[in-house]
């Protein structure tokens, strides 16, 4: 199945990344979900909650500045004593601010399980998506780069939800008040100057920062390719050995590493340029208020309290201001990235089931192809007008040289794409009637490269029917010829075979794949090379098994050696895409064309070999 001529041609192209408000609107139903009322309550007491907080947390200075006067002799109001002395004034103080923050963790406890709910949905979301996506999409796609924008992707669900809801929302509406509240206690006066400040502060926070995420965005491209990097090197460890090209792959790596050390530089001067400014600011609103106060002291018009008080209050801005820069670079890069992976999900899945789409009705299981045309690309069609029928329970056999359309028959039978023009049917059902789901499971496939998942032999076998029992599953190790091979291993079935099942060999790791495909035990089989890694002995074996397997069975297998299929029920030989001979082999062989011509360089080579 890898043949150059055969493989997809190039991945549709990505869908732009979405803005950041096209980024919350898509977001927006995961925390207002239709018919889960319960996620709404949880979404409108957090709310309030955070409302609360907020106003306790801006009344909190008064406690303070009641307290500051009655220890300097100044007469604070009956409505503010309220009978309490200094003492108690300073515990009003302490309990107001305790209860902010008891009023801020209560939103935390009650807004986390939407929120982690919104995540995992997201989360599961993805990942069920990318599972639709087409052959051709996952074939020209890096793994290890998809792997990275699902991954920051969710974490910036994550950062968005926490930081968005709760930080910058909260802080603005704090702003708000505080500077409400200097205008209707202190004069506008004050207000302006703290509004002028926090205006100056937040343009230049959110101009730097959006200068700083271009370097960001930068240092992650650099950070995804060094990654990809290394991801590919390690998957194929034995090439990189083979070759000797660990100096090689390792200046690759670095050299992607020399590029994210850069970006990385960049982000930490500018870093430094930015808390110098928000710095330079803040401190000069704090000190044009505090000035004006002192003069509104010194001439009688403020007690020492209030005071006391601008300066609580500047500083209470002031502390969530230092972060804002950070907050709303991460919020600004947790866009960028749930753009990313927003925009996977806006990639359309190429083979899709019909709205109409029924279960696959498996009668006798008669395949046909009729005048099939496909190309994986307009300008390089492989399948030029294929028309065969393969009865039920027959077993045929395909045949031909590399990049003539074997395999891609098989990823069609498979609905790995749909076909160009004409049709394939199962009992007489158009394969796009059909849902994918129900054919997927009456076609059980052998491939050429088998790929195990990093676990346990016994859970790569039972793959193929989870709910069948220990004994069925080594009735198809058996079957497979490897159950004595699993004993022998210190840990039995319990064995884990490694990454993409690197621990066994290519033999060893195509009678699991076998095994796997016996237990599922389908109606439809597609053998593509499925003997090719084993030896001439055990490939007899399980030629013997697979035969058995076939009995009653509709067997459709892609061969390079010619002399496995020798006795299949009928022999299709491809060339350039079209049939050039079918039939029996003996037939065949005695017609003298373009089979008989390959089983004689064949035989020969074998020849040669065995001599």
């Amino acid at each position: 199945m890898r043949n150059m001529r055969e493989r997809p041609g190039p991945a549709p192209v990505d869908p732009p990344e979405l803005s950041g408000w096209a980024t919350m609107k898509r977001m927006a139903p995961y925390l207002w979900p239709k018919g889960q009322s319960w996620v709404k309550r949880r979404v409108v007491l957090s709310l309030c909650a955070l409302v609360l907080a907020k106003i306790i947390s801006v009344s909190t200075p008064f406690f303070y500045k009641a307290a500051v006067d009655a220890l300097a002799g100044e007469a604070p109001s009956p409505s503010m004593m309220l009978g309490l002395g200094a003492v108690g004034l300073t515990l009003a103080y302490g309990l107001a601010r305790l209860g902010a923050v008891a009023f801020g963790e209560l939103r935390d406890a009650i807004f986390v399980r939407v929120g982690q709910r919104a995540l995992r949905a997201l989360a599961l979301e993805t990942f069920t998506h990318i599972h639709r996506l087409s052959m051709r999409y996952h074939i020209s796609r890096k793994t290890g780069g998809l792997s990275r924008i699902i991954e920051r992707g969710v974490k910036g669900v994550d950062f968005l939800l926490r930081f968005m809801l709760f930080s910058i929302g909260p802080l603005f509406l704090e702003l708000t008040l505080v500077a409400v509240i200097f205008a209707l206690v202190f004069g506008w006066e004050y207000m302006a100057v703290v509004v002028a400040t926090i205006a100056l502060y937040v343009a230049f926070t959110f101009k730097v920062t959006e200068w700083r995420v271009q370097i960001r965005r930068e240092m992650n491209e650099q950070d995804t390719d060094a990654n990809q990097k290394a991801i590919d090197s390690l998957l194929n460890f034995e090439t990189v050995k083979y070759f000797g090209a660990e100096a090689r792959e390792a200046a690759r790596y670095d050299a992607a590493m020399q590029g994210y050390e850069r970006a990385a530089v960049k982000t930490g001067q500018s870093l430094a340029f930015l808390n110098a400014g928000q710095s330079l600011l803040i401190t000069a609103g704090l000190v044009a208020v505090m000035v004006m106060a002192a003069h509104g002291v010194q001439a009688g018009q403020l007690t020492v309290g209030d005071f006391v008080m601008v300066n609580a209050y500047m500083i209470q801005i002031t502390l969530p201001l230092g972060f804002l820069g950070t907050v709303y670079r991460e919020i600004r890069q947790a866009l960028v990235d749930m753009g990313h992976m927003f925009g996977l999900l806006a990639q359309p899945a190429e083979v899709t089931d019909a709205p109409d789409a029924r279960d696959l009705e498996v009668r006798g299981c008669e395949v046909v192809f009729q005048d099939v045309r496909f190309g994986y690309d307009p300008d390089r069609v492989i399948l030029k007008g294929i028309s065969m029928t393969v009865g039920a329970g027959e077993r045929v056999a395909l045949v031909g040289p590399s990049g003539s359309g074997k395999s891609t028959i098989g990823r069609l039978l498979f609905r790995f794409y749909d076909v160009t023009s004409g049709a394939i049917r199962i009992d007489g059902q158009d394969l796009r009637s059909v849902r994918q789901d129900s054919l997927h499971s009456r076609i059980g496939v052998v491939p050429q490269d088998t790929v195990l998942f990093n676990d346990t032999i016994y859970y790569n076998i039972a793959y193929g029917r989870p709910d069948a029992t220990p004994s069925e599953v080594e009735a198809a190790a058996r079957a497979a010829k490897i159950h004595d091979f699993i004993t022998r291993l210190p840990d039995g079935y319990r064995t884990t075979v490694g990454e993409r099942g690197l621990k066994l060999s290519g033999g060893e790791k195509q009678r699991v794949g076998i095994a796997r495909t016996l237990l599922k035990n389908p109606p439809i089989l597609l053998l593509d090379e499925a003997t090719s890694a084993l030896d001439t002995q055990t490939e007899r074996d399980i030629q013997d098994s697979l035969r058995e397997m076939g009995e009653g069975r509709t067997v459709v297998t892609i061969a390079h050696r010619l002399s496995t299929i020798a006795d299949a029920d009928r022999i299709v030989v491809l060339e350039d895409g079209v049939i050039v001979e079918e039939g029996r082999h003996e037939a065949l062989l005695a017609r003298g064309g373009r089979y008989a011509a390959m089983w004689a360089r064949q035989s020969a080579e074998e020849d040669g070999e065995a001599a």
